[in-house]
C-alpha cells in the first residue's frame, strides 16, 4: 500500500484541498489506472463468458502448419 503525506489545506477553517508530493501523486495516478485496467478486464471477460473458446494447444493442433 502506498504512503501518503497529503497537505491539508482549510478554507474557513474547514478542509478544504489536500496537497500530495508530485510523485506520490503520480503513484496515485498508476494505481488508479491498473484498477480501471482490472475493471475494464473482468467486464470483458463477464460480456464473454458464454462465448465459445478454444485453448491455446487446440488452436496450435487446428491451425498447425507444415514446414516445408
Amino acid at each position: 500500500m502506498i504512503e501518503l503525506h497529503p497537505e491539508i489545506l482549510e478554507k474557513n477553517g474547514h478542509p478544504e484541498f489536500a496537497v500530495l508530493p508530485y510523485e506520490e501523486f503520480q503513484a496515485v495516478q498508476e494505481i488508479l489506472a491498473n484498477y480501471q485496467d482490472l475493471c475494464d478486464l473482468r467486464a470483458a471477460k463477464s460480456e464473454e463468458a458464454d462465448a465459445p473458446a478454444m485453448s491455446l494447444r487446440e488452436a496450435a493442433k487446428r491451425y498447425e502448419t507444415k514446414k516445408k
